[in-house]
């Protein structure tokens, strides 16, 4: 089994494959600690089709499992560093891990063994935990020599859970290692990866995406620096310092860029970079055009997911033509589908499906799974939105954070866009809390440019603006201004930390 990890660290030994806090990981290296990997998971008893996960900070050992679980048959699961310990122990137990492999710069997870009601076999990595076995003593007594038998495994990425129960996506093993492996194949291609590209991951490597770009560079053989804490300043400076080529980052992060201060942005200088990637959530469209002013037409937007169904990207370019729009599909064919489940006309609003990708599983969840395939077998991210005529798709929002007020559907992203466009608005989130009257109503969460200013002023202004933009019925019903919005460390909006927020205040 010859795939891009071990034809570097045969050919190239000493070629930088992951850089952490200044210090390299080469590709032998990392050649070494994956088989070992590998054969301590046999050792333990795991066979093909078994499940490991790990809760660990961003650290050259996460790449070394991957390749580990690839090459032994076995499911891989990434955990959220910081998760709390309720919901790592909710993952463990979901996913049936046989093994799980827990940093031990993570002192709050040392519970973990007592709350679980299944009994894995438990690991500590990068220092040791009491009841937990040393994951390097044990690394260091396997042979650093590739198994014999080589089955090829994948990752089980749980969705970020940011409406409920976060749930594993679930495929079939491979039959046959040819080519790169599935979580690479598809992002070598699109994305331009060569050998001699250096990428910026600013992103925690439990997310999918940054997992997954990180691992497609390190098939291509190209050298990956992992930022361990998202820093703007030490973001700009790595881009020009290692002379990056290609980089990944969520919204949020813009908007942090963009608060540098301006003779900084000015100084600014990467011309090796070329192409900043981002993706995972909305990108407002003033935020987006500044960056690609400063920047320059080197944005490129990509739109998927953990269950990865479909994907689509475009360009500056591109966007600058379709401002708000994410692309075309490069990854499956898309479909537009009525509550009904009949295709839609091009410009019309509905739920997105996609079609021509291996089907996926939310992991013992059938019924999940079903709410997310319709009847023609199609399957979906839950995201609501349109084509044009072009074949370039729009999303409007998603299913899960729709508002139904007074019987009529109102969609949370076309309020936030909305008030996007007021100059007083930098951020904003609307949810949907129950009324007894209109079943739902509207709330905004906004935080504003001018944070001394006068509320009561800013809420009739908002509430003028919203009415001439989205009518009597859309506007939100009430306003709360906020210093920070609720995120995820991907950039997510946390909808329902903002609406237990309210809950709380009610009480």
């Amino acid at each position: 089994m010859r795939f891009g990890l071990r034809d570097w660290a045969e050919r190239q030994p000493d070629r930088v494959a992951v850089v952490t806090n200044g210090l390299a990981t080469r590709y032998g290296q990392l050649e070494e600690t994956a088989n070992r990997a590998a054969r301590l998971f046999r050792s333990r008893g795991l066979k093909p089709g078994d499940h490991i996960a790990a809760v660990v900070m961003n650290d050259p050992v996460i790449f070394a499992l991957v390749w580990a679980a690839y090459r032994a048959g076995l499911y891989f699961t990434p955990i959220s560093s910081a998760a709390s310990l309720r919901d790592v122990a909710y993952i463990v137990e979901n996913s049936t891990a046989a093994l799980v492999i827990v940093d031990a710069r993570l002192l709050e997870l040392v519970k973990l063994p007592g709350v679980t009601a299944t009994r894995p076999q438990w690991f500590s990595a990068r220092g040791n935990l009491d009841g937990f076995l040393p994951f390097e003593t044990a690394l260091a007594a396997e042979p650093s020599s590739p198994l014999h038998d080589e089955r090829p495994g994948n990752l089980m990425m749980y969705t970020s859970g940011t409406t409920g129960a976060p749930k594993g996506v679930w495929r079939p093993l491979p039959t046959e290692a040819s080519g790169p492996p599935p979580f690479a194949r598809d992002l070598l291609s699109i994305f331009d990866i060569e050998a001699d590209s250096r990428y910026l991951s600013t992103a925690p490597l439990y997310h999918a995406a940054a997992l997954r770009f990180c691992l497609a560079f390190t098939a291509a053989g190209a050298a990956v620096h992992v930022m361990t804490k998202f820093d703007p300043a030490a973001a700009l400076d790595m881009l020009e310092r290692e002379r990056i080529t290609h980089s990944q980052w969520v919204p949020t992060m813009f908007r942090r860029l963009l608060t540098l201060p301006a003779e900084r942005r000015a100084a600014f200088a990467a011309p090796d970079h070329r192409i900043a990637l981002h993706g995972a959530a909305p990108c407002p469209v003033p935020l987006k055009r500044t960056m690609i002013e400063w920047w320059g037409p080197i944005i490129q937007e990509y739109y998927s997911g953990s269950e990865g169904v479909g994907l689509s990207a475009i360009s500056s370019r591109e966007w600058l033509r379709k401002p708000g729009s994410v692309g075309r599909c490069l990854k499956g064919q898309v479909h537009v589908l009525d509550e009904d489940w009949n295709e839609l006309p091009t410009g019309s609003p509905g739920q997105l499906f996609f079609s021509g990708v291996a089907p996926f599983q939310y992991f013992n969840e059938p019924v999940k799974t079903k709410e997310r395939t319709s009847p023609q077998g199609y399957q979906t991210f839950g995201d609501i939105g349109f084509c044009d005529d072009d074949g370039y798709i729009f999303l409007t929002d998603r299913l899960d954070d729709m508002i139904i007020s007074g019987g009529v559907n109102i969609y949370p992203q076309e309020i936030e866009a909305a008030l996007l466009n007021s100059e007083a608005v930098e951020d904003c989130a609307v949810v949907g809390v129950p009324d007894e009257d209109l079943g739902e109503r509207a709330v905004a969460f906004v935080v504003l440019r001018d944070r001394k200013g006068d509320a009561g002023s800013a809420a009739r202004s908002l509430d003028e603006h919203c009415l001439r933009a989205l009518g009597r019925i859309k506007r939100p019903r009430e306003f709360h201004f906020v210093d920070d919005l609720t995120r995820s460390p991907t950039g997510k909006l946390l909808r329902r930390e903002l609406k237990r927020s309210l809950a709380s205040k009610s009480q």
